[in-house]
């Protein structure tokens, strides 16, 4: 068949391998000048390796990433460090990265609070039942079971980082997919997460596929003749099938021909944006990879990540890079402010992560953002998500709002991308 595939991000070619593999014509249209979408890097002058334009990280268990890596012969370029993972309490950063550590922390207090937190976190680790626990939001099943204290110390942080307004409807699901699936042990790829997504594409044309670049597009109807047209740069194409990699709002506005009901159902689908600022200092901030920053705390980010103590320095020219980084509501004023405003806004924080920092330090600085980066999941989810196969003949959708109950992340947009390739040629 001839097949068109929305979206040169890791979903898109992940679905494109299988396509290309099994003998389909397939074409894949991607409104950037390269492939990757949100788990892209850039190389910046003097760099030996790429870096991810949003922070990235594998985990041990990430089996569909290692799957896909052997089927490419380059699982070689696999590794998987250990960084070190902190949390902020009262003024001081402490160790929040195992089990023994998380106990410790300080501010679960003593007695009843810690074995409550352990026997909970134990549970959910070892409990299969997801769907169970997608019937009650995590702060009513927290709350109710590792008790009011852990619950605000450790649990709604996170939530409110991830979620904002939305902390209090996201269901115990959700936690429970992020605390049974990762791991301490965090990877990446040799060259950066940009030289695994460039193997991927080439194997995808040395199949047979075809990649547009700076090819964004702009409609899909139903075909006369059956399958789908797809727009873009002006002119039209015929495809038998068509699989979209976007937001489902986006797929809302490009095929206008969906349902109501459909339509109404896509554009329901909550999601928060991204605003990362990326800094390359001329010395380390810390000796931590991953810093977690409560709300409350004051910081003027969600999370501060050394991505230099996870890989060495020496790839990126010496430099040292830290991701500044926040989830945000989609009309949020840092999606307006330009990068020279964030830096006043930010960089002041960073003494309190080093009191030695100085604003010298700073050599190069970048600014990304997204305004579809975290899908909001809701109680209930699975029964609210848009089927793979649209109603518009010849259409499929395969976003990261629907892997739920996991949370985003490039092996289940992997695992999706795979999974609507067999089903899209199936129907």
């Amino acid at each position: 068949m001839r097949i068109a595939i929305i979206g040169a991000g890791i979903t898109g070619l992940a679905a494109a391998y299988d396509l290309t593999k099994s003998g389909h014509n397939v074409v894949l249209f991607e409104s950037a000048s390269q492939v990757g979408g949100l788990a892209s890097g850039f190389k910046a002058d003097g760099w030996a390796w790429t870096l991810e334009r949003f922070y990235h990280h594998w985990f041990a268990s990430d089996r569909h990433v290692l799957a896909l890596a052997d089927e490419l012969g380059c699982r070689e370029s696999v590794f998987f460090p250990r960084p070190t993972t902190v949390m902020y309490h009262r003024g001081r950063f402490h160790a929040l990265d195992s089990p023994l550590s998380a106990l410790r922390f300080p501010g679960l207090g003593w007695g009843v609070r810690k074995l409550r937190f352990g026997l909970t976190t134990l549970y959910l680790r070892q409990s299969h039942d997801w769907r169970a626990l997608e019937k009650i939001t995590a702060a009513e099943w927290l709350t109710r079971w590792a008790g009011e204290r852990v619950y605000r110390t450790m649990w709604e942080p996170l939530l409110l980082g991830k979620f904002g307004p939305f902390a209090p409807q996201i269901p115990m699901s959700w936690l429970w997919a992020r605390l049974n699936v990762r791991t301490t042990r965090l990877g990446t790829f040799e060259g950066g997460f940009q030289a695994f997504l460039d193997t991927l594409a080439d194997r995808v044309r040395r199949q047979g596929g075809e990649i547009r670049l700076q090819h964004p597009v702009t409609r899909i109807t139903a075909s006369v003749e059956s399958g789908v047209r797809v727009e873009s740069n002006g002119a039209e194409h015929h495809f038998e099938r068509c699989l979209a990699t976007c937001s489902p709002q986006q797929l809302a506005e490009l095929a206008t021909q969906l349902p109501p009901d459909y339509r109404r159902q896509l554009l329901q689908l909550q999601s928060m944006g991204a605003v990362m600022l990326v800094l390359a200092l001329k010395q380390h901030l810390s000796e931590h990879y991953w810093f977690n920053l409560p709300a409350q705390a004051g910081f003027p980010f969600l999370a501060l990540v050394e991505h230099t103590n996870f890989v060495s320095p020496e790839h990126f020219g010496g430099e040292h890079i830290v991701y500044c980084g926040d989830y945000l509501e989609r009309d949020h004023e840092y999606f307006s402010l330009q990068k020279e405003e964030l830096l006043e806004r930010f960089l002041p924080a960073l003494s309190r992560f080093n009191a030695d920092f100085e604003a010298g330090w700073v050599q190069r600085s970048w600014l990304f953002r997204s305004r579809y980066a975290q899908p909001v999941p809701r109680v209930d989810g699975s029964r609210k998500l848009p089927a793979l196969r649209t109603p518009l003949p010849g259409l499929w959708l395969a976003s990261m709002s629907q892997i739920y109950p996991w949370d985003r992340g490039t092996n289940y947009a992997i695992e999706l991308g795979r999974r609507v390739a067999a089903s899209l040629t199936a129907g």
